[in-house]
């Protein structure tokens, strides 16, 4: 039986609409979602396999109503990706609170609303599969983005306690853990960088805060599509493995997390507090 997918943020240029195509290659009914319907253009065409619906995933019921919407159509929901996610970039002393709080609503609260609106159905058919987009910056957070990196080492916390409750019901909860990717996140992060007002306290810094926003971006950063296709061979395993980590950094952040503070708070000086 063909898999019914929802993705979020699935904008044309992301690693959304990346995994929405490589699901799409495995005979998936792809149900692609984004802010707005224009965003992902190039899913249009091919109605047969794309289901797209508009979905902010900061409203509870924009969530219920997809999802509510994609039951009535296919009559279940196997695999949920939660991939919606912003960046934020800037110093934790200085950036505005509103934008800490936007990497938040999006990257965490934003994936709980979709896992608190599909999980009633996948436990009533005791089957389905949850998929939270996390990032290798959780494993050793570094400078510059401490809110993106708080809120995706929120998430990781939030799938590690729902593999466990979960569990009994027969869903599976994976953590997907990208390194560096190729994708249009840095131009993002950076257009939201640029509405931001002038740093005072970290003005000497600047340059070196602005390269953050495309440090991930890097002539090594994998193609999404290398990314999507490994990933979602991943996912659809019968019996999927708890944690999958792909892309440049991957090795060096997971050696990382298991150094001593001082030496990554070296390691980072030398990288990232230029000025």
């Amino acid at each position: 039986m063909e898999q019914v997918v929802l993705i979020t943020g699935c904008s044309t240029g992301g690693i959304g609409n990346a995994l929405a195509r490589s699901f799409a290659a495995r005979n998936c009914l792809v149900v692609a979602t984004a802010r707005s319907i224009s965003s992902m253009a190039d899913l249009k065409d091919n109605h047969d396999v794309f289901f797209l619906q508009e979905l902010d995933v900061l409203s509870n019921q924009k969530v219920r109503e997809v999802v509510s919407t994609v039951i009535d159509k296919f009559g279940r929901i196997d695999v949920v990706v939660n991939n919606a996610g912003v960046q934020c970039i800037g110093p934790l002393a200085e950036i505005p609170l509103s934008s800490v709080e936007q990497a938040f609503n999006t990257n965490v609260y934003g994936s709980m609303r979709l896992i608190q609106a599909v999980a009633p159905h996948m436990i009533s058919r005791k089957k389905g599969k949850i998929v939270n987009i996390g990032s290798v910056a959780a494993l050793a957070p570094g400078p510059w983005s401490g809110g993106y990196t708080a809120s995706k080492a929120a998430l990781h916390a939030l799938t590690d306690t729902l593999r466990l409750e979960l569990k009994p019901f027969g869903i599976d909860v994976i953590n997907i853990v990208p390194g560096s990717v190729k994708s249009n996140i840095g131009n993002k992060a950076l257009a939201n960088y640029n509405k931001m007002t002038e740093w005072k306290l970290y003005k000497k810094y600047e340059a070196a805060i602005k390269e953050r926003a495309y440090f991930s971006q890097g002539p090594k950063a994998i193609p999404s599509e290398e990314f999507a296709n490994n990933t979602v061979a991943v996912i659809l395993k019968e019996d999927p493995p708890s944690w999958f980590s792909l892309g440049q950094y991957c090795t060096i952040m997971a050696i990382m997390y298991h150094m001593p503070i001082f030496v990554k708070d070296y390691v980072f000086n030398k990288i990232m507090m230029k000025c």
